[in-house]
């Protein structure tokens, strides 16, 4: 997504190297952000009222879908909602979706790898997520996450820029999270590769 409307960057210095960050990006559990954070938590507690109470003033019926019981990008498909849309091991995963989702009720629609770029109908927005890793030479990683926003409309692309200077702020608290949750797996991760060695060594 070379030309977008909105972007925030957040990132966080690991210690370890890109390819086990990578490995921990695959696998790491993003709803952990929201069942660990309490920041987070409020955030889509507030923002979920908020919808409920725009489709009451529009009388939209919301309906609510099964909640997912994780998100991994390793689980992301090539087709559908939430997709992954490249990978280049270990240095960059990009995925997105496309949607509405600055006001009232937010939904996505069904999208490919190959068409997402694309894609231009009016009145949807597209989301595009890039997780870049750049070894250090101390042996830690920087983990860039960035996340660009597209319109397709000017009428959508007005709409949006009004949600966006309220919820930057709060959208970054929720890609430091994701940060922190795949850190912690790779902590965890080495502890338990410290544990095996040792208990490898005492035989």
């Amino acid at each position: 997504m070379p030309s977008f409307d909105a972007v925030r960057v957040e990132r966080r210095v690991i210690d370890a190297p890109p390819v086990t960050v990578y490995r921990a990006i695959m696998n790491a559990d993003f709803l952990d952000a929201a069942r660990q954070s309490l920041a987070v938590k409020v955030l889509f507690g507030v923002r979920s009222a908020a919808e409920w109470a725009v489709c009451k003033v529009l009388n939209h019926v919301r309906v609510a879908g099964q909640p997912a019981a994780t998100l991994r990008i390793a689980d992301l498909p090539t087709s559908g909602d939430w997709i992954l849309l490249g990978q280049h091991r270990p240095n960059e995963i990009a995925f997105g979706a496309i949607g509405r989702f600055w006001s009232g009720e937010t939904f996505w629609i069904g999208s490919d790898a190959s068409t997402f770029a694309a894609f231009e109908r009016g009145g949807f927005g597209k989301i595009g997520c890039h997780l870049a890793l750049h070894p250090l030479r101390d042996g830690r990683t920087e983990l860039v996450y960035e996340v660009r926003t597209r319109m397709t409309d000017e009428s959508s692309r007005r709409a949006f820029r009004r949600y966006w200077r309220v919820t930057s702020p709060f959208i970054g608290v929720v890609m430091r999270s994701l940060l922190k949750v795949i850190d912690r797996d790779v902590r965890a991760a080495r502890a338990r590769f410290g544990e095996l060695a040792t208990a490898r060594s005492t035989r």
